[in-house]
């Protein structure tokens, strides 16, 4: 019986006549409804003519996570008074409870992706209903645009809408061709909102570290929310790591039900918190609690402010989830399950003044994952690199051409681009394109039903309590009775009827070790690692890895890395989860990456020749070539050499050194023809200045013995004639009103220093200029020290020398002190011999 109860209490059945004529009319529409209007149920019952109003249809409804599928089809079973299976049912990564009288199947967005791939039509179904759109997950994303693609070409008749309680509407309504935007007015409850800020500073989230500190509060705000207020309390944690801390602080409160949920949590679990209970209940939950599901019996929400976003880094081929602070967007949501049935109120473990300084919305999936996966989703529909697909965000350009790379070294992409059959095998499988190659190309060899159990391990990151032995983590997994190992079973035997005729090679005897480094090495190649004596491994993709103290595994020549992370801040990744395996397996797994030939380079401050034979970056064999590298190679050798070491490598004498700063300060001062002889220009230009020298030099011995005073002279301005300028314009030495000539310092390329003592230069009332630019003079005192420092001298005598002469006179009374020292006679001598010698030459 149809429980029209509570199907009345609906509020989208107000909008239900527009959403209806948008269908029928331009085929698609946006639905933004608030939490708890009956978007996800109410809605899809309505357009499949379940509720005796409209013609019948057959409508998909695509959520993003399991648990929302899963719960979304049981309450609408319910609210026809229905078992799940009938008219309504859902179809998740390894369970399907549809019947032929299904009209209303709840799938999961990826689900659904590989429907499309299957069979584009979607035979049989009448409207399609993406649901969270907002949350903009890549499946989702890759759907909607498959989606747009098969309205366009073969079945413009096919409804989509695009739903969602807080989304972009105007942004979607465009990729949906123009169409109309429906809103329902929401009756939420009033939800007060208590800020609670930890009582001190807490460190930010790190990596996927979060503060203990914390976490603490977070208990502690649990504890409060049950003291202060009814109902039951739904706490919001980034990760299963900081639900279980959480849970440990908590204990167990009296009268009160401490409850996990997360994705990896047991069916039972999820379906014991969407029932509800008779007594009160806190519910620790990941982000899977945001949306499409109502927790019954909630009042209060306790928001940690934390949530987990995926990283990708693609030059070492690592993936790894990060610890952000939530988005206003997901703060809303959240705030929103407390006000689904009453008045409630969201304690919030951040102080007011923060919140306007988070992020508006999270960042779309397509913007920060891994998108290997997406780029075979592309290639099997037609548009290898995604340009055509109608989608909200492009990918971006550097994470596509990495996803294709691995791709091609799969054998899923030919080098060109195109599909291969291989790769059309492995978009059918519904893992990740490198566990598809891992499981077909095992399976012949370990037997399909060992190679699908070892990639049912790898798709889901078994329990850091497995150990990070890969063989033994399995080993753990079929005896396990957890509910890893149940949903584990599952998966296994999803893939192997995937594998079911696949003969069994000669490896069918091989053990746990053997198989599992087969299958690792085979799923990420890239990740194969080589021990480098007592300092870790390295990685074929040439990052550095390292184990746990005290594991099992670090006393294996050859490791095949299968789940690794790299710390923020830390320049080796970490390994989580590995099997050993032999060379012979390394190379043949990472066959495309295996090279040979003949290297020279700059190594270990000398140019070395060698025959290196290598598996990417790790050298499997070296060498030495005496005397046969070519010449345009040692050269190149050299120059890198040059660019890592700096030009000190040649012979710079004090005349060079100078030189080189004088040529700095014309090209400062006057520019034009006069060069710039900084690292990068001289390195750039070595062809002008280096040669022949260079090309004559075959190791860093050769180098030091280059004269860079002699070359550096071949950028001087020769063709115009202003090389001869150049004693005019940066002249050596200067010489003063005493007679002296005094080298300059062009240290500093802005402007030349004049060391000299104050007594040569009475008489002189301006700065002396060199290429138009005033020296800076350091005035020194009768033994050679520092006494004053000025770039306007006429100042220094009118306004300094007063307090100079003061200081000095009596701790140099020999030397002559006059009040007038512009009208003084310069001298480089005491009193008395000025008085014997007349001024004479000096050239210091």
């Amino acid at each position: 019986m149809i429980r029209t109860d509570a199907l009345a209490r609906l509020p989208v059945r107000f909008v239900l006549p527009a959403l209806r004529e948008a269908l029928d009319g331009p085929g698609t529409a946006v639905l933004c409804a608030p939490p708890g209007t009956g978007k996800t149920t109410l809605v899809p019952l309505a357009l499949a003519g379940l509720l005796g109003e409209g013609p019948p249809r057959r409508v998909l409804v695509a959520e993003p996570r399991r648990i929302a599928a899963r719960a979304a089809a049981r309450r609408m079973a319910w609210l026809l008074g229905e078992e799940p299976g009938r008219s309504v049912g859902h179809t998740v990564r390894g369970e399907r409870v549809v019947s032929p009288g299904t009209r209303v199947e709840v799938v999961t967005t990826g689900v659904l992706v590989r429907r499309l791939q299957r069979d584009q039509e979607l035979p049989g179904v009448d409207v399609v209903i993406l649901d969270e759109c907002h949350e903009r997950h890549l499946d989702a994303d890759t759907a909607a645009a498959f989606l747009l693609d098969v309205r366009a070409a073969l079945r413009p008749e096919l409804r989509l809408v695009a739903a969602s309680a807080t989304t972009d509407a105007e942004g979607w309504a465009r990729l949906l061709g123009e169409a109309p935007v429906v809103a329902a007015e929401g009756v939420g409850h009033p939800v007060e909102t208590v800020w609670a800020p930890p009582a001190a500073p807490v460190r930010p989230p790190h990596g996927t570290r979060v503060d203990p500190a914390l976490l603490a509060h977070v208990a502690a705000t649990v504890r409060r929310a049950l003291a202060e207020r009814d109902g039951d309390v739904l706490c919001f944690l980034p990760g299963v790591g900081e639900i279980g801390r959480v849970a440990g602080e908590l204990g167990t409160p009296p009268g009160v039900e401490v409850l996990q949920v997360h994705g990896r949590a047991p069916a039972a679990v999820q379906d014991a918190v969407l029932a509800g209970s008779a007594g009160r209940r806190v519910v620790l939950a990941t982000s899977v609690a945001e949306s499409s599901l109502t927790v019954p019996g909630v009042r209060v929400v306790v928001d940690s402010g934390l949530a987990r976003e995926p990283r990708t880094d693609h030059a070492r081929g690592l993936g790894s989830l990060v610890t952000v602070r939530a988005s206003q967007a997901s703060g809303r949501q959240r705030a929103g399950r407390a006000g689904r049935e009453a008045p409630g109120a969201v304690y919030r473990c951040w102080a007011e003044a923060e919140d306007a300084r988070l992020p508006r919305f999270p960042p779309p999936e397509i913007k920060v994952a891994d998108l290997t996966a997406f780029a075979l989703q592309a290639a099997c529909w037609g548009d290898p690199d995604a340009s055509g697909l109608s989608l909200l965000d492009p990918p971006p350009a550097g994470a596509m051409a990495a996803g294709r790379e691995v791709l091609t070294g799969l054998g899923a992409l030919t080098p060109d681009g195109a599909l291969t059959p291989q790769g059309e095998r492995f978009s059918g499988v519904g893992v990740h394109p490198r566990l598809a190659r891992a499981l077909l190309d095992a399976a012949p060899e370990v037997g399909g039903a060992r190679a699908a159990e070892l990639v049912a391990l790898l798709s889901e990151e078994p329990p850091r309590g497995y150990g990070d032995d890969l063989a033994a983590a399995w080993r753990t997994a079929r005896r396990g009775q957890d509910a890893y190992a149940g949903r584990w079973r599952r998966e296994a035997k999803r893939l192997a009827s995937a594998v079911r005729n696949t003969h069994t090679g000669a490896r069918e005897g091989a053990g746990d070790d053997t198989a599992a480094g087969l299958v690792a090495a085979l799923a990420f190649p890239e990740r194969l690692a080589r021990a480098r004596g007592g300092d870790g491994y390295l990685m074929v993709s040439g990052t550095g890895a390292e184990l746990a103290s005290g594991s099992a595994l670090r006393e294996s020549p050859w490791l095949a890395v299968a789940v690794a992370d790299r710390p923020v801040g830390r320049a080796r990744a970490r390994v989580r989860l590995a099997a050993p395996v032999d060379e012979a397996t390394a190379r043949r797994a990472a066959a495309p990456l295996h090279h040979e030939g003949e290297e020279t380079g700059w190594r270990d401050g000398d140019v070395v020749a060698r025959r290196v034979e290598r598996l990417g970056a790790v050298e499997l064999a070296v060498r030495p070539l005496d005397g046969s590298a070519g010449a345009g190679r040692v050269r190149a050798a050299l120059l890198e050499g040059l660019a890592r070491e700096g030009l000190g490598l040649l012979r710079w004498t004090r005349d060079a050194c100078e030189l080189r700063q004088r040529l700095a300060f014309l090209h400062r001062a006057v520019g034009g023809a006069w060069p710039d002889v900084s690292d990068a220009a001289l390195r750039a230009r070595a062809d002008e200045w280096l040669e022949p020298e260079l090309g004559r030099a075959r190791r860093r011995a050769d180098l030091a013995r280059i004269d860079a005073g002699a070359c550096l002279r071949r950028l001087l301005p020769w063709a115009g004639g202003e090389a001869a300028r150049l004693g005019e314009l940066a002249p050596e030495r200067l010489e003063v009103p005493s007679g002296s000539r005094v080298r300059l310092d062009y240290t500093d390329p802005e402007r030349p220093v004049l060391a000299v003592k104050l007594q040569e230069l009475f008489g002189l009332t301006g700065t002396p200029r060199v290429a138009g630019v005033p020296v800076l003079v350091h005035l020194l005192s009768p033994a050679g020290r520092p006494a004053a420092v000025t770039s306007d001298l006429a100042s220094f005598w009118a306004d300094g020398y007063r307090a100079v002469r003061a200081e000095l006179r009596g701790r140099y009374p020999k030397h002559p002190w006059p009040e007038d020292p512009a009208a003084a006679r310069a001298t480089r001598h005491t009193k008395a011999r000025a008085e014997r010698e007349g001024p004479g030459p000096d050239t210091r």
